[in-house]
């Protein structure tokens, strides 16, 4: 990790950039596997899973009987870990429900808004040597408290055809209606248009490598929502000479092995507790069965020393991590200055691995500066916001003049005329 003491606010800007890909050859192949998904349908899939994945599949569709063996061979300690962090994020998202609250504007008027489940998701979870069975649950949980009448779920198979049993054992656990054997750009394209085999999907929800965000990006481009900007996993912590630097360096060092493009920023008050973190850092990362992973990602990192909490606080905001955790004497105080963060953790014991897995909140957030202007994954995510209103013919007597004068000053005589037609028509009443 580079060191840097007491940046210039003018060196600012460059200190909150990522690492940077080169996309152009990305969005090409993008565009080839896309255009024969639409032509060719689960042929074009298959391809591409024979050509990424190395696997020739005679089904893409993963059958009961493989879901009850994966259930099998899953440990129950996990099984039990599963379903409390099942049950805490279903209690989190749950509270998210809002009653619908019928406001009378004026006398006569009344609105009100009320939520409609998107009717079909697409869930992609990563496979590889990192398969992500929480992000079933944070992403299956929600659709379902939401009511989505279909969940479908797509993720990488293995050299064998088959599919992590955890994530098979989270999918069922948590209500996914179907579950394919198809990972990368040819699963975000199957959802996005659909295939013989493959529902086309309405929203497409989940993280993944360059190749899965690119894909995400030209789905969203070609019309198919999705859940939000998120490419690599990053992490920025604020500590001071109060916090373990033991917990820190285990913080940093949980963000750095999701990937080698990942991005982990400490922001201190202090030049010697940051190189105890980095000490830590070099102790621990040796014992990490992701170590070569972790140490491309501590290339792209920096250890930042500014004189106090706040110009701490004002980096952060101007970086907008995607996870945020505050360890500081002041962390409370701090934490109400927040204002762009994908999720914060505060005080010393709130690692972030808790909010990746356990503690309730959602773990699907924007990345690479997007919590700038993007919330992360709640119930909201699967759900559309209709307004209704209702008017009686004496709140139409209320408002339609202003209505009138309104539609006359923008010269949109139609929609005068609406209102105008059904007033007279009240005078003959």
């Amino acid at each position: 990790m580079k060191k840097i003491l007491n940046p210039d606010k003018t060196q600012w800007q460059n200190l909150f950039a990522r690492p940077s890909l080169d996309v152009q050859d990305l969005n090409t192949l993008v565009q080839q596997v896309f255009t024969e998904i639409k032509q060719n349908g689960d042929t074009a899939v298959a391809k591409y899973t024979q050509l990424f994945d190395g696997v020739t599949l005679n089904s893409l569709e993963v059958t009961a009987d493989e879901i009850q063996e994966a259930a099998a061979v899953v440990p129950d300690e996990l099984k039990l870990a599963i379903q409390l962090a099942k049950g805490n994020i279903e209690k989190f998202h749950a509270a998210q429900n809002q009653e619908r609250q019928i406001i009378e504007t004026m006398q006569g008027v009344t609105c009100w808004r009320e939520s409609r489940a998107i009717e079909k998701v697409g869930i992609y979870i990563p496979g590889g040597s990192a398969p992500l069975f929480s992000t079933v649950l944070m992403l299956a949980v929600p659709a379902a408290i939401a009511g989505c009448a279909e969940i479908v779920l797509c993720t990488p198979p293995d050299k064998k055809g088959k599919i992590n049993p955890a994530i098979l054992y989270t999918a069922q656990l948590a209500g996914v209606s179907k579950i394919y054997k198809v990972g990368g750009i040819q699963a975000i394209g199957a959802m996005a248009f659909g295939t013989q085999s493959i529902p086309k999907v309405d929203k497409i929800f989940g993280p993944g490598n360059q190749y899965v965000t690119a894909a995400k990006q030209a789905a969203f481009a070609a019309g198919v929502a999705i859940d939000l900007p998120a490419g690599p996993s990053e992490l920025l912590v604020i500590a001071d000479t109060t916090a373990n630097a033991a917990f820190v360096a285990a913080d940093l060092l949980s963000q750095a092995e999701h990937g080698a493009d990942s991005q982990v920023v400490l922001v201190t008050t202090s030049e010697g507790f940051g190189n105890s973190v980095l000490a830590e850092i070099n102790a621990q990362v040796a014992a990490l069965p992701r170590e070569a992973v972790a140490q491309k990602a501590l290339d792209n990192s920096r250890i930042i020393v500014l004189p106090d909490t706040a110009s701490c606080i004002e980096f952060s905001n101007g970086y907008a991590p995607e996870h945020l955790i505050i360890a500081t004497a002041d962390a409370d105080a701090l934490a109400e200055k927040v204002t762009n963060a994908g999720s914060v953790f505060i005080g010393n014991y709130s690692c972030e691995s808790a909010g990746d897995y356990a503690s309730g909140t959602n773990h699907t957030l924007p990345t690479n500066g997007y919590a700038r202007n993007y919330s992360g994954v709640s119930l909201d995510s699967f759900v559309k916001k209709i307004t209704f209103q209702k008017i009686t013919a004496q709140g139409l007597q209320n408002i339609g003049p202003a209505i009138e004068a309104m539609a006359a000053a923008e010269q949109l005589q139609a929609h005068k005329n609406a209102v105008t037609i059904r007033l007279k028509s009240l005078q003959n009443v």
